[in-house]
């Protein structure tokens, strides 16, 4: 199963298990809950979709990888009590609170959340003397003598043997009260991600040419080798970091995060011409519709691969411009949501307050991504500086509320601004391709990254591109002609069966 399919079905888990009666209380006790356990290979992304769907489901999340824990941090440490039994009195051991069950609570504490995830991972990885203690964890949702928070959902992870020499197979008793999930790495569900977070375009460029390259682990004679996901989104982080320093990653650099030594070889390699194609062919050029005839012929003519690392940069080029206007939309949406506000009581100091403290609320509640914080905080450095200026030009009431409404028709001009050039940009990215490919498979990439990427989908959802409809209408078309042309072979497959 991919890690997409995995994700929503733990979604739609925690989701029943959370579901809550009338009178507030679950509709499935959680005792019936399930543990989940997610197997399946390095670096595959099973602890960053457990971050997102705590930020979907609006959820905390505790994370533990138990292979740094010792039986006493899990379990507590014993102290002596005094007890009486029968009218006797005795000394029996109990235990401290485990310090996995005290950070749930203390995440509690901090974010005012009480419902969430507590996510176990390596949990087949632990040591011989704490295997008991996940057995036991697993079976009764306790650590110790103490038990998960209700509404708390317990999920795990591990690695089938081949990964890890450490690992312990769980018997059929343990398997039994578990709900297991096996995963794998899929490369174009990684890629929808990828798009999301910005990986670098030269990565997502070089494993569209090299897609068996996404994720190996070799076993050679000096050990294992191996490229991942988490190695590739690693180092594309990196090389942004390098773009604004001005140094370039050399082989060496690239086998730090890509380890296995062909890999990171071809990579870099691939790195130095990419960076030669945005030199060539000037992508801020072709998206101003400013490209020349000579720009034309060379890359209708260049090798195969070359070609697809251009249509890969124009979609990377295209990539920012449509995340921009992405955050744009979405700033001036929540400003005028709050300036409604305003609207109603008039005073935009108590407006300014009320949006701090619902920004703070969910910075708290950890419930926002990079992006969605930068949004927030815009927006209240906005609200303060039509404040500002209120004071300066001492106004109040109607005359306020005109002003930052003036104010606020800036902000508007220019989402219309970022979105003209955007579609503009689109629309020169677009003749380029046509002038240099026509209706071709250079095309159907292009127009397929763009169904790809998160933010392209959402910009031509709000706006309409001649082009693109046209050339996505022959692409649906295409697909289903194909998927037809297959379910034909295998009817006529079928028949020749019986006929025999």
């Amino acid at each position: 199963m991919n890690i997409k399919r995995a994700k929503q079905e733990i979604k739609d888990s925690i989701e029943a298990y959370l579901l809550k009666n009338e009178d507030g209380g679950y509709k499935i006790p959680s005792i019936r809950q399930r543990p989940i356990l997610l197997m399946g290979p390095p670096g595959i992304g099973k602890t960053q979709i457990m971050s997102q769907i705590a930020k979907e489901c609006k959820i905390g999340l505790v994370a533990y990888t138990i292979t740094h824990h010792t039986r006493q941090s899990a379990v507590g440490l014993p102290f002596i009590r005094e007890k009486i039994y029968g009218g006797s009195r005795y000394s029996a051991t109990e235990y401290t609170m485990s310090e996995i069950i005290a950070s749930v609570y203390e995440k509690i504490e901090t974010t005012g959340i009480k419902e969430g995830i507590l996510f176990i991972d390596e949990i087949n990885c632990v040591s011989e003397t704490l295997a008991p203690t996940m057995l036991q964890f697993l079976q009764c949702k306790t650590f110790g003598n103490q038990e998960v928070p209700k509404g708390w959902v317990i999920v795990a992870a591990g690695n089938p043997p081949e990964y890890n020499k450490s690992v312990r197979d769980f018997d059929i008793v343990t398997l039994d009260r578990i709900r297991k999930i096996d995963v794998e790495e899929n490369y174009e569900v990684w890629k929808e991600y990828a798009y999301q977070v910005e990986i670098h375009p030269a990565v997502i460029a070089y494993l569209e040419l090299r897609r068996d390259y996404f994720y190996r682990i070799e076993t050679t004679v000096d050990g294992k080798v191996f490229a991942t996901a988490r190695g590739w989104e690693d180092l594309s982080e990196f090389l942004k970091a390098c773009e604004v320093l001005g140094k370039q990653a050399d082989r060496e650099v690239v086998h730090q995060y890509i380890q296995h030594w062909k890999i990171a070889k071809d990579f870099a390699n691939y790195l130095e011409l990419y960076d030669k194609y945005k030199r060539d062919y000037g992508l801020e050029r072709i998206v101003e519709g400013k490209y020349t005839k000579e720009t034309i012929e060379k890359v209708r003519y260049a090798a195969f691969d070359e070609r697809l690392s251009v249509v890969s940069m124009l979609i990377g080029k295209l990539g920012g411009m449509f995340k921009d206007w992405f955050t744009e939309e979405r700033f001036v949406t929540l400003l005028y949501e709050e300036l409604l506000r305003y609207k109603e009581c008039m005073d935009l100091n108590q407006v300014l307050g009320e949006v701090s403290e619902k920004y703070a609320g969910l910075r708290k509640a950890e419930q926002l991504n990079r992006t969605e914080d930068g949004i927030w905080r815009k927006v209240l450095c906005t609200l303060e500086e039509y404040l500002q200026v209120q004071k300066k030009e001492y106004l109040s009431g109607e005359e306020a509320f005109a002003r930052t409404k003036e104010m606020f028709g800036q902000e508007t001009e220019l989402r219309e601004k970022r979105v003209e050039d955007t579609l503009g940009a689109l629309q020169s990215a677009f003749d380029f391709m046509e002038e240099a490919f026509g209706d071709s498979q250079e095309m159907v990439a292009f127009v397929t990254e763009l169904n790809t990427n998160y933010y392209s989908v959402q910009f031509l959802k709000d706006n309409d591109c001649e082009q693109y409809n046209r050339y996505n209408k022959k692409l649906l078309f295409g697909a289903q002609q194909e998927e037809i042309l297959k379910e034909l072979d295998e009817v006529e497959q079928e028949l020749n069966t019986g006929i025999k």
